[in-house]
């Protein structure tokens, strides 16, 4: 039986976004022919390319959607682009199951006309619940957040199973989606280890100070970097320590408006904001951290989500501390410090707490790496992604 993968991605270019890569490969090793459809990013220009014998297909985005015109434009060219792209890679590659990564929740229309025409088997791999998503960018339920509930409704529907990143979204494809409970596989983002690996600290990035706190991921009005920078002003300026330096690694749309915030903060000087790197400067921020944070704010989107970065600091032997969130909270277990929701001060006491115990944050540290290395590792949850697979070539 052949058996031919297309997979849909919008928001990160490929090999760049890790799970879809991780997923990709790991198909490809088990016999599958795997091809990408996904945006273009920086140092990913190719049109197209095969990479690990992966085939690469990409277009460029008109912009990086902020605010609900933005998203407009940008899913709707989003969705153009993969249709054309579709027909072209099922001419060059062919393809028998679409494997649709959202967001957004309008893939769906790609795998739906595929399914109608060919009898594609479609997969809906569910990596944010959007409505909530929606909710926790702009503070509101209206037309578009009915909008979500409905298009994600729709993707559920035309789903032949469901792929959740964790249990809390395989609730949500159970209950709000109407999936068959047995068509819902969990398929967690765990690391690989071969890629996070152990450099030497470079001391430079502390700029002279005694301690490094690290944070990678988005910077996005969700993942809380105000709260983070507002943590720095209080221990800088309220508790008066001068020799701790914070490494924020990352992109994305809020960017520009973290570093205006810490100027305004008065803390620019110390902290770096990198953007968007290569992994080698990346590992060099996370190994030369004393501890890392996570400052997702508390609601439901982070609530009920699995963050890759709690992982990956765990895979590098790191405590973290973190708000008190549900599935934060399952990842890291003992490896972590919880604060208050979305109480700044009380993940700057948090943050001087694990400072000034090391031999808590070694503790913490061991137990975090051995979690990842014996439960959470993507050598763990690769079985479970070709087990789906193998259920929808049944």
């Amino acid at each position: 039986m052949s058996r031919k993968i297309l997979i849909l991605v919008e928001n990160l270019p490929s090999p760049f976004d890790r799970r879809v890569w991780q997923e990709a490969t790991s198909l490809r090793s088990a016999g599958y022919h795997v091809s990408i459809i996904c945006p273009t990013g920086k140092g990913y220009e190719k049109y197209y390319e095969e990479i690990e014998g992966v085939h690469i297909y990409r277009y460029d985005l008109p912009l990086e959607g902020e605010g609900a015109k933005g998203y407009a434009v940008e899913y709707s060219a989003a969705l153009w682009h993969t249709f054309r792209l579709a027909w072209k890679v099922r001419r060059e590659q062919g393809f028998d199951v679409i494997h649709a990564c959202n967001p957004p929740d309008l893939l769906f229309l790609v795998g739906l006309v595929f399914k109608l025409l060919y009898k594609t088997k479609f997969i809906f791999d569910h990596h944010d619940i959007n409505p909530e998503l929606y909710e926790a960018k702009f503070n509101r339920r209206d037309f578009f957040w009915k909008l979500m509930v409905w298009l994600e409704r729709a993707t559920f529907m035309a789903a032949d199973i469901s792929i959740a990143t964790n249990e809390s979204y395989k609730c949500i494809a159970i209950e709000r989606g109407k999936m068959d409970p047995e068509k819902v596989y969990v398929v967690r983002s765990g690391p690989k280890l071969d890629r996070l690996k152990f450099l030497p600290p470079v001391d430079s990035l502390k700029k002279g100070r005694t301690y490094l706190v690290g944070y990678v991921g988005v910077m996005g009005k969700q993942e809380g970097l105000d709260l983070l920078l507002q943590a720095v002003q209080y221990i800088v300026h309220d508790l008066g320590r001068h020799d701790i330096h914070f490494g924020l690694v990352g992109g994305g749309t809020s960017l520009e408006e973290m570093k205006v915030l810490a100027e305004e903060l008065r803390v620019s000087d110390y902290v770096t904001f990198t953007g968007r790197v290569p992994d080698q400067e990346l590992l060099e921020m996370l190994n030369t951290a004393d501890i890392c944070v996570n400052p997702d704010r508390a609601n439901e989107m982070n609530d009920k989500s699995t963050m890759n970065k709690i992982m990956e600091y765990m895979a590098l032997g790191k405590p973290i501390v973190q708000f008190d969130l549900t599935e934060g909270r399952f990842s890291a277990q003992g490896a972590s410090l919880y604060a208050a929701p979305n109480d700044y001060k009380d993940m700057g006491d948090k943050i001087l707490q694990l400072l000034d115990s090391p031999d808590i944050r070694e503790k913490m540290g061991a137990l975090g790496y051995r979690r990842v290395r014996n439960e959470l590792e993507w050598k763990y949850e690769e079985p479970k992604l070709l087990q789906a697979y193998d259920a929808v070539f049944d």
